[in-house]
């Protein structure tokens, strides 16, 4: 299985359940590895054969940016629905994570692995 991947890839938005947090934006930070066959694109050298990762970056950071959640769990869901549904993504893990959510902490959040491996 081939991987396809962004790394701590940061995003603002609104996340959060208290009241405080309603009112201002929290940089998330996701990495993400997606399942992808990568021998046509490099057999072809063509962008169109390949997951196009920039499409991928601006596409979540659209969703990401405007998307007012309550839990970092409902983000990953929407994420794996984006990528699943639009960009065919047949498996993904991903790591959405809050920086500063709990004092002490460098960083708390999820990480959720959906669909299924080929290969």
């Amino acid at each position: 299985m081939d991987i396809v991947y962004i790394r701590d890839y940061k995003i603002e938005t609104v996340i959060g359940m208290f009241q405080w947090e309603r009112r201002i934006k929290q940089t998330l930070s996701l990495d993400l590895e997606m399942a992808w066959d990568i021998r046509p694109a490099a057999a072809s050298d063509a962008i169109h054969d390949a997951l196009d990762y920039r499409a991928v970056a601006v596409r979540l950071k659209s969703h990401v940016e405007t998307a007012e959640f309550q839990l970092v769990e409902t983000l990953a869901e929407s994420i794996w629905t984006i990528l699943r549904d639009e960009f065919h993504v047949p498996w993904l893990r991903l790591r959405v994570g809050k920086p500063g959510a709990v004092r002490g902490s460098f960083e708390v959040g999820v990480l959720i692995e959906r669909g299924s491996r080929p290969g």
